[in-house]
Parts: C-alpha cells; sequence; structure tokens
C-alpha cells in the first residue's frame, strides 16, 4: 500500500513537471516565435539603410567632383570682384576658393583703387595649387593678352589701332597700347616732315601696325599711312574743283630762299619769291 502511494505521488510530480515543462517550452518558443524574426528582419534593414546613406553621399561627391571645372597656370578666366583690401583683391571665378589679385594693378599712380566688389574681371591664372593656398592672379597679364589679340587683329585685318604717346626716344616715338609697348618712327609720323616730336607726349593717336613679332616683343607703328589717306582724298578733291586762274586759300607750310609753299588743301602750292 505504502508503495502504491509513493507511486502515485511520483507519477503525479512528474506530470506536473511535464505539464511546467511543456508551458515553459511554450512560453518560450511562442516568445522566440513571435521576437526572433522580427529582430532578424530589422537588423538587415537598419545595415541596408546605412549603405544607401553611404551610396548616396558617394554619388553626391562623385557628381560635385565632375562637376569641378579643371583649371592650370597661365588660363584666361572670367570672375567676379567678393573683397578688396590692402591685402588683395579676392576673385570668385568658380574655384573652390577664391584668387588673389595684388591690389596694386587695380591701383592707379595717383593711389585710387579702381575696383570694387562686385566688378566683373577678367584675369590670369600664374599659380594654382592643390592644397588649401588660394590661387595667385592677375589683371595685367590679362589686359596684355588681350592687347596681343587686339594688336594681331588689328594687323591681320589693316585697321588702325589706338595707342598713347609715352616718350620720345632716339629715332621716333614710344608708343603704349594696353601695356604693350610699340615704337613709331619719326618718319612715320605724319605725311609731313615734323620737327617737334615732343608735341606728342602723353597724347592719345591712331596708327596702323606695319610689323610685329609678338615673340620678340616688337611692332612698329606707322601714323603716316592714316594721314596719306586723309591728304590723298584732299588733294583728288581739290583737283576736282580748281582750274587755272582761280583764286584759292591757303596756309603757308614753310618759306624757302626761292618762295613759300602753301597748303590749298592737301596739294602744296609754290609762290615764288618774285611773287611775294
Amino acid at each position: 500500500m505504502t508503495n502504491e502511494v509513493n507511486n502515485n505521488t511520483e507519477y503525479s510530480q512528474q506530470e506536473e513537471n511535464s505539464v511546467t515543462e511543456q508551458t515553459n517550452t511554450e512560453d518560450f518558443g511562442v516568445t522566440a516565435a513571435e521576437t526572433t524574426p522580427d529582430l532578424q528582419e530589422t537588423q538587415p534593414a537598419k545595415e541596408e539603410s546605412q549603405g544607401s546613406n553611404e551610396m548616396d553621399f558617394g554619388a553626391i561627391l562623385e557628381k560635385f567632383e565632375q562637376e569641378q571645372t579643371t583649371y592650370h597656370s597661365g588660363e584666361l578666366v572670367q570672375g567676379k570682384v567678393v573683397g578688396v583690401s590692402d591685402r588683395g583683391v579676392l576673385v570668385d571665378f568658380g574655384y573652390k576658393s577664391e584668387g588673389v589679385v595684388p591690389v596694386e594693378e587695380f591701383t592707379t599712380p595717383e593711389g585710387e583703387v579702381t575696383i570694387k566688389p562686385g566688378d566683373d574681371v577678367e584675369v590670369v591664372i600664374r599659380s594654382i595649387y592643390s592644397g588649401d593656398a588660394p590661387p595667385i592672379l592677375s589683371r595685367q597679364e590679362a589686359i596684355t593678352r588681350k592687347a596681343w589679340e587686339e594688336i594681331e587683329n588689328a594687323f591681320n585685318n589693316e585697321t588702325p589701332i589706338t595707342g598713347r604717346v609715352i616718350e620720345k626716344t632716339k629715332g621716333g616715338l614710344k608708343v603704349d597700347i594696353n601695356g604693350v609697348e610699340a615704337f613709331l618712327p619719326g618718319s612715320q609720323v605724319d605725311s609731313r616732315p615734323i620737327r617737334n616730336l615732343d608735341s606728342f607726349k602723353n597724347q592719345e593717336i591712331e596708327a596702323k601696325i606695319i610689323k610685329f613679332s609678338r615673340k620678340r616683343n616688337n611692332i612698329v607703328l606707322s601714323r603716316k599711312a592714316l594721314t596719306d589717306e586723309v591728304v590723298n582724298k584732299q588733294k583728288a578733291e581739290t583737283l576736282g574743283q580748281i582750274e587755272e586762274g582761280y583764286v584759292v586759300d591757303g596756309t603757308v607750310k614753310n618759306l624757302t630762299e626761292y618762295g613759300a609753299f602753301v597748303d590749298i588743301g592737301g596739294i602744296d602750292g609754290l609762290i615764288h619769291v618774285t611773287d611775294v
């Protein structure tokens, strides 16, 4: 009897343990079934989101780099002035950083700065670095380059060009054409001989380019080529309007022992000394 009771007790305990284990297993099973898949699904989504952000950033960086224009030393560029100070003129020309032009290149002999923020300007890149140092630019080199282009076009098209007489020099005049020096021989100053070449100093004149070499920095001008055209036109008009016996007005151009030379409209007439 005692053994039967003990057996029944052991069976009952085993049954209870079995039920308890089943219950715990079911609880954990439900939790694992419901929770684990969510964790497994969330982790890849997070990794995919991070990967997507990295790809987007990389694409943006690549696009930015592709949009950046490559610049080189010696290149002529267009920019906008964004700042002016004693240390230089800051110019934005589309590079990652602004370039600097010496303020002296925008300063007149009287000390006046001729540039201000917002002005458009053409400059030449003198030096450009891959680091953080700003590009060094030059306004004067840009002006000189433009001047040579103008000189070459004027020579090829046989058109006049304007320059300013700097000073008298041996055999003629020194002329400045937007920063480029040219030479005007004394024999090419006018259709008639000019005794005082100093009178042309600081004057702006028009002349034709009869010879130039950019490589040798050599330009020869002729103002006479233009004055000859005017004189020849006047001669043609005068000869078409006068005949022997006509009374005309004239300007005495020169006096000699044998008479006076008189300009009567592009033509020099002689009044003999016996008729003066």
